[in-house]
């Protein structure tokens, strides 16, 4: 072996063979699905059907949100100038950060704390959200992934909590989501309702993920979504247009079910 040789735990590469953290990817295809696939990446074993189904409606989650988030804006006005694709895309993709999808990663830091104080002081789940919470809050320190915009009670969260209850994935994180909302009634006496960034960030640490990856689930899911707004842009919009983020209209089918 070479003395600068340097070695990979994830992916081998062979002629006529190519194996992902041992499994033969051949043999994956077709298997397992692709948020299945994405946790054997980053877990480095696969996980049940269950856990691959909860990555997959939180993927869904977050695929889109309109045209007003920062992340489209930037990737609409980069594809308005003619840039390629990947150029556009590679700017939405920065432009998800600390207030913008990062909200996520805050999140789970926050959820994370609570259970340490909770079992260190041998405190109930609404004790431990409500003494952490009043010194975030003396000390001026944002709640991430509580509160929206437009969403009183964001559809997301509701859905992605049912599911982590009904495939048996909902544990202390999701529980100290539920008393976060409560504690900040509390100790703000106004209603912020969880939204999709605190649900996903519960359910990640219920997961057992480290908060670094937190903003990578946004993005992953957030990349079809701009995808698409890039394409409409670039073709059907004139170059170079001055884009009012708030003179927009929707103009595709009405509600369908399912």
């Amino acid at each position: 072996m070479a003395e600068n040789t340097w070695k990979t735990s994830l992916t081998n590469i062979e002629p006529n063979k190519i194996t992902v953290r041992g499994y033969p990817i051949d043999k994956l295809m077709g298997k397992v699905s692709f948020s299945q696939a994405i946790y054997l990446m980053l877990k480095g074993e696969l996980p049940s059907e269950n856990v691959g189904k909860m990555m997959d409606a939180m993927f869904v989650s977050s695929i889109d949100h309109g045209v007003t988030p920062p992340s489209t804006l930037s990737a609409l006005t980069v594809a308005s100038t003619g840039a390629a694709f990947n150029a556009a895309l590679a700017t939405g993709i920065l432009s998800i950060n600390k207030f913008h999808g990062g909200a996520i990663e805050s999140a789970m830091h926050i959820f994370l704390q609570i259970n340490e104080v909770r079992k260190r002081d041998e405190l109930s789940f609404d004790d431990a959200a409500v003494k952490v919470i009043r010194e975030m809050r003396e000390n001026k320190k944002v709640v991430f992934g509580f509160g929206h915009r437009l969403h009183k009670q964001d559809p997301r969260t509701v859905k992605l909590f049912a599911l982590a209850e009904e495939y048996g994935l909902a544990g202390d994180h999701v529980q100290i989501a539920k008393s976060v909302e409560k504690a900040l009634v509390e100790v703000l006496g106004k209603q912020l309702p969880i939204n999709v960034d605190g649900a996903m960030g519960a359910v990640l640490c219920d997961l057992d993920f480290a908060p670094y990856f937190g903003n990578l689930f946004f993005i992953l899911s957030r990349i079809s979504g701009l995808s698409a707004h890039i394409h409409e842009e670039q073709t059907t919009m004139k170059p170079m247009r001055k884009i009012d983020p708030f003179a927009w209209e929707y103009g595709g089918p009405e509600e369908k079910d399912l």
